[in-house]
């Protein structure tokens, strides 16, 4: 059960940074709370990484401030860059740097030996850390008897070693098969709910993401599109660019047909009309002046028999079913064109089977156009 936040930790103000001579981060602000699991979300070139690295103190910003723990480890207008070894944080990388010469022991005691710790602290601090992630057994196996899932364990049991403020991991499970990422993703959340583990976490991944986070910030072009809990960032993507890039949606266009302040937008849609959830301001339309609604693909309802009085209720027919051992896509034909829905085998509709289609109006969200920037 997800706890509540802590004070903040780390606060990221105005950054803003280049990659290979380009803009990669712009304006980027944000606070990471203790205890919380933050996750970086977007595509690749998004400036994620290079956000990342610049908390890490691996990257130089060009602009803003960073604060960890009320200190400032780096200020653009103050002068101040604190070097990375004094920043208190640790890091996972997407390679494990796993020493293959090192046995588990000596791999995980490595940054306590270069903090000249004690002996006796090192080995206690070595055990309790393989004991949190489960490799306590291997801890005087060589490294090179370990597999990938092992050592990205190991790889997380270092970092945790010498007490680092917030841990930061850079896709750290995008070299595993997909059955070994989704053990070490229920791994990673055990621990970090657990232990209190503060995390930033970047990913291209969307389901990683979503398992994973408390929050979420998605990036694109090197700016913040939007931030929010997983759930509220799925049900209520702000863009065109958000619903397509988290989970499956169906994208319509249309025109506004009926707007009353804090009630549904209508929207003409081919020939039906469909009631939106209620909006304060309207999204920004396309270039035709067409306003966006987004459909997730597990929110239409289809039924057989009768219409009832639902709102946004058509008559429909099933053109085409994709089965995919768990779940169902159906392509379906509606008045207003063509939509995308899942369902489940336990309730199986034919093609060509005629139905009724129902898309409750707090499901149909509207969303800015989002034109290419």
């Amino acid at each position: 059960m997800p706890q509540a936040p802590g004070r903040p930790l780390i606060r990221v103000s105005g950054l803003e940074a280049c990659y290979n001579g380009k803009p990669a981060v712009r304006g980027v602000s944000f606070v990471i709370y203790e205890g919380e699991q933050l996750s970086l979300l977007g595509p690749s070139g998004c400036g994620k990484t290079t956000t990342l690295r610049c908390i890490a103190g691996l990257e130089t910003p060009t602009a803003g401030e960073i604060v960890i723990d009320d200190h400032i480890v780096f200020s653009a207008r103050q002068g101040i860059d604190i070097p990375s070894e004094r920043r208190s944080l640790s890091m996972v990388f997407q390679s494990y740097a796993i020493w293959p010469h090192m046995t588990v022991f000596e791999n995980v005691a490595y940054p306590l030996r270069l903090r000249k710790e004690r002996a006796n602290q090192i080995k206690l601090r070595v055990t309790e850390v393989l004991r949190m992630v489960g490799m306590e057994a291997f801890i005087d196996q060589p490294a090179t008897n370990l597999s990938g899932g092992q050592q990205q364990r190991v790889a997380l049991a270092r970092s945790y070693a010498y007490l680092p403020k917030a841990l930061l991991l850079d896709e750290p499970l995008s070299n595993l098969d997909a059955r070994l990422r989704v053990r070490m993703r229920e791994e990673l959340k055990r621990i970090q709910r657990q232990f209190r583990v503060t995390n930033l976490y970047v990913t291209h991944d969307q389901e990683e993401a979503m398992a994973l986070s408390d929050r979420i910030i998605v990036m694109r072009d090197g700016v913040i599109e939007q931030v929010g809990k997983p759930l509220d960032i799925y049900d209520a993507p702000c863009s065109r660019f958000v619903a397509d890039f988290i989970g499956a949606a169906n994208i319509l266009n249309g025109q506004v047909a009926e707007r009353r302040p804090g009630e549904a937008v209508v929207l003409e849609i081919g020939s039906a009309r469909l009631a939106c959830a209620p909006r304060v301001d309207m999204p920004a339309p396309n270039a035709k002046g067409e306003s966006l609604v987004a459909v997730r693909t597990v929110y239409p309802e289809l039924r057989r028999g009768s219409k009832g009085t639902s709102v946004n209720c058509w008559p429909a027919t099933i053109k085409e079913r994709i089965l995919l051992g768990d779940i169902v896509n159906y392509v379906v034909e509606w008045p207003g064109g063509v939509l995308r829905v899942q369902g489940f085998p336990n309730m199986l509709y034919l093609e060509g089977e005629p139905l009724w289609l129902h898309i409750p109006a707090e499901r149909a969200i509207l969303v800015d156009a989002d034109e290419e920037r």
